[in-house]
């Protein structure tokens, strides 16, 4: 079991000594939704994703922005293995993901992908800690590993300024407290890369600076690759890069 302690993280000279590692990659991507029928009564396919290069290194947070439609979530959903596309490949550090049964996929989200969307969809009737905790049940932790999973999760509540809240429910907290328990509960498996969406899309200007900030401080202490879709360009600058989407392709 992969542990999610979060005492001992990589120093910045370290870090920053290392060579960047791209932990996620798309080449050469296209996605393709069938969208009815022609007059003549031939399919008609939209083009979500066209020809998509894309890759993401370890301890960066890359914003992907661009207008609605033009394919962000889209690029997102095909990252973390959830539609397969229509051509190309996915590839998770040196494996091939494209091909890959489903059931493979499911283990692969579980332990290597972490997800983070708009709306925190937490269940209502457990606590934070125990939104943390049932990730690992999920992975398949039982007994003592579970109790480990509860320390550990004590700790990523702590992490993200959650501590006092952790015997909480979703109802007892805010916009900002629910999307800071959004984000350890998808770095308790320590993730190699995680997909953010919208994160800041419900809150206000100042939670959404503290979530973008806490997104990076936890891009650089667990080295994911971290990949965030934002309509606020505002915060664009605290990322390490940004590409721009626009009718299914990257500029």
């Amino acid at each position: 079991m992969k542990s999610a302690h979060v005492t001992d993280p990589a120093t910045p000279a370290l870090r920053s000594a290392a060579p960047a590692i791209a932990a996620l990659r798309l080449e050469h991507v296209t996605l393709e939704y069938a969208d009815g029928t022609h007059e003549d009564g031939s399919p008609r396919t939209v083009r979500a994703l066209d020809t998509v290069d894309f890759s993401a290194e370890t301890g960066t947070i890359t914003a992907l922005v661009g207008p609605s439609g033009s394919g962000k979530s889209s690029l997102l959903a095909v990252a973390a293995t959830l539609i397969r596309p229509s051509t190309g490949r996915v590839g998770l550090a040196d494996r091939d993901l494209t091909h890959l049964p489903e059931k493979e996929l499911a283990r692969l989200r579980r332990s290597e992908i972490g997800m983070i969307f708009q709306q925190p969809n937490l269940l209502p009737s457990l606590t934070a800690r125990e939104q943390l905790v049932l990730t690992a049940h999920l992975r398949g932790a039982r007994g003592a590993e579970l109790k480990t999973a509860a320390a550990e999760a004590g700790d990523l509540l702590e992490l993200v300024g959650m501590s006092g809240s952790a015997d909480r429910r979703p109802h007892q907290l805010s916009g900002g407290q629910r999307q800071r328990v959004n984000i350890a509960r998808a770095l308790m498996n320590r993730p190699q890369v995680m997909l953010v969406d919208e994160p800041t899309a419900a809150l206000d200007h100042n939670r959404s600076q503290q979530i973008m900030e806490l997104l990076v401080e936890v891009t650089r202490r667990f080295d994911t690759a971290t990949v965030v879709v934002t309509h606020d360009t505002e915060f664009v600058p605290l990322a390490d890069r940004a590409v721009t989407m626009r009718d299914g392709r990257l500029s």
